[in-house]
């Protein structure tokens, strides 16, 4: 009976315990039916209908314009800045007005997320304006837009906003007229008006990359067995140092060495497929090494005759109808400046083109002579104890003659030459009085251009790609580097590097990567990298 009464109640409870179960479940779905965030109010500033908002005298971009205004307007606000996402939130936008403010920068990412058609950046009040650039690709994502109004802002005409003469050009949206405020030669220019080709936005420099612990008066680089060699001569250790690039590590490091005696030039000369190092010394004597592939080391094959060299100063390699050969300038008061040509099995006195001159440098270069228009082989010899003197290749005798001096160029240490589309140039070192650039008229070298210079023993010409520069060496003062001027056809001031008691500056080439490599005899050697910036980017 109790039993029985028990279960009746049981079942009884049934009911209840749904009933209860759903009021409990209501009472939650209320609860979060209470939790859900209100639709943002119209800010303080703003005045809001269902789908405009006008903001006037705010310090800032609201952050809780309601999300369905379609067209926004800000006018007389006090912000100077726009920063990125200014006006996340509002996907429904396509109109947005910003006039008569006091704006200086605007964000890249500033109109992210937006779905704008019209844009109006406008001010009537120049005064009041003090936007001059707008930040790359502010536009980007927004296809839709169908007007811009970018008037009456004071806009700086330079290679920052060369993107915005870009994008003018093949936007489909309408923009009205703007002008250029600066630089000077575009004010009151129509930036419509204007191409990409009127920005010359690249600039290059030289780069501080890597500090090598040592001395050195020359420095040359070579090909071998497809990668790209360094190797410096080091006169107090004797030696010539071979560095390799670090694929890795992207910098220069050792590959090899030649021990020697006060050594001052280390020449490679690469014959088919063989490396052969002519290794030029104060003392000991200078000799020829060969790369022995098998050793995986130099070894000497050759001895310089002494009696002919006696002080090398610098050493010139070139080939002429398929046949090899080398010139040393020897600079002693009993010695002769030699050529030496390779006959398959070694290099031999070819010819001496002068004895007693104390000549310090040999430049080996191509000229056409007036009236014939085929370029022909020549030496200038530099000497401290005349004027350059020009040597011309005699075919039919196989040797260089003496033709002419370099007139009104006394004391030149050094000549080297380059090339501007087609037409000859000479840089002439002097370590007192004016270095000097000259071109080849035809018949003789015609002054272009001084170089004040004092204390100077390099004045090297290199070609970067497009680039021609000049850098003009100094013991007493900065490296000063000059880049060639297509306009006024010379010269002007570049840069200035600093290297205690520079000798030599030789221009290294890897992997689409170009370094300058500065030798020093009183300081570490120093190499430079070669780089090129956009500032349109």
């Amino acid at each position: 009976m109790e039993s029985e009464r028990s279960k009746r109640m049981g079942n009884a409870c049934i009911p209840l315990k749904r009933i209860a179960y759903f009021l409990c479940l209501l009472s939650a779905l209320l609860l979060t039916e209470g939790k859900k965030p209100a639709k943002p109010k119209c800010p303080a500033v703003c005045t809001c209908t269902k789908d405009n908002a006008l903001c006037e005298n705010a310090r800032s971009i609201p952050r809780t314009v309601p999300p369905d205004v379609i067209s926004l307007l800000f006018t007389s606000n006090s912000f100077d800045v726009i920063s990125d996402d200014a006006f996340i939130g509002l996907p429904h936008l396509e109109y947005l007005f910003i006039e008569n403010n006091n704006i200086k920068s605007i964000s890249r990412h500033t109109f992210r997320g937006l779905n704008l058609h019209h844009l109006f950046f406008f001010s009537r009040s120049l005064a009041n304006n003090n936007l001059q650039t707008l930040p790359k690709d502010i536009f980007k994502g927004l296809d839709s837009l169908t007007n811009v109004d970018l008037r009456g802002n004071s806009f700086n005409c330079d290679c920052k906003l060369k993107w915005l003469v870009e994008w003018l050009g093949h936007t489909n949206a309408t923009v009205e007229d703007i002008y250029c405020e600066g630089p000077p030669e575009y004010k009151k220019r129509k930036i419509n008006s204007l191409s990409s080709k009127d920005f010359d936005c690249i600039i290059t420099e030289f780069a501080k990359s890597q500090d090598l612990p040592y001395q050195s008066l020359s420095i040359d680089t070579f090909s071998y067995l497809n990668d790209e060699y360094v190797v410096i001569a080091q006169p107090f250790t004797g030696k010539c140092i071979f560095l390799e690039w670090d694929h890795v590590e992207k910098t220069f490091r050792n590959y090899d060495n030649i021990t020697g005696t006060s050594t001052v030039v280390c020449k490679p000369i690469v014959i088919e497929t063989q490396l052969y190092v002519i290794v030029a010394q104060l003392f000991g004597g200078s000799h020829i090494y060969k790369r022995d592939s098998f050793a995986n080391k130099f070894i000497k094959i050759q001895d310089i005759e002494i009696l002919k060299i006696r002080k090398p100063n610098d050493i010139e390699t070139f080939k002429i109808e398929n046949n090899w050969y080398f010139v040393v300038a020897d600079s002693s008061k009993a010695g002769f400046t030699t050529i030496y040509k390779w006959n398959g099995n070694g290099f031999y006195s070819h010819q001496s083109l002068h004895a007693w001159y104390r000549d310090t440098d040999v430049e080996y270069l191509e000229i056409v002579r007036t009236p014939q228009t085929l370029r022909t082989p020549h030496l200038i010899l530099s000497s401290s104890s005349q004027r350059p003197v020009i040597y011309q290749w005699n075919k039919a005798t196989q040797s260089f003659t003496n033709q002419t001096d370099i007139p009104n160029m006394e004391d030149v240490y050094a000549v080297k030459h380059f090339s501007v589309k087609g037409d000859v140039y000479i840089c002439l070192t002097r370590f007192i009085g004016d270095s000097k650039v000259m071109k080849w008229g035809g018949s003789s070298f015609q002054d272009i251009q001084r170089m004040p210079s004092r204390g100077s023993m390099v004045f090297q010409p290199l070609q970067i790609n497009n680039y021609q520069y000049a850098i003009l060496g100094s013991d007493y003062s900065f490296t000063q580097v000059y880049n060639w001027d297509a306009e006024k056809a010379k010269f002007v001031k570049f840069q200035e590097l600093n290297v205690q008691a520079p000798r030599s500056f030789t221009l290294v080439s890897i992997n689409k990567r170009n370094f300058l490599f500065a030798s020093s005899f009183k300081g570490n050697t120093q190499i430079y990298k070669h780089v090129i910036v956009d500032l349109s980017a």
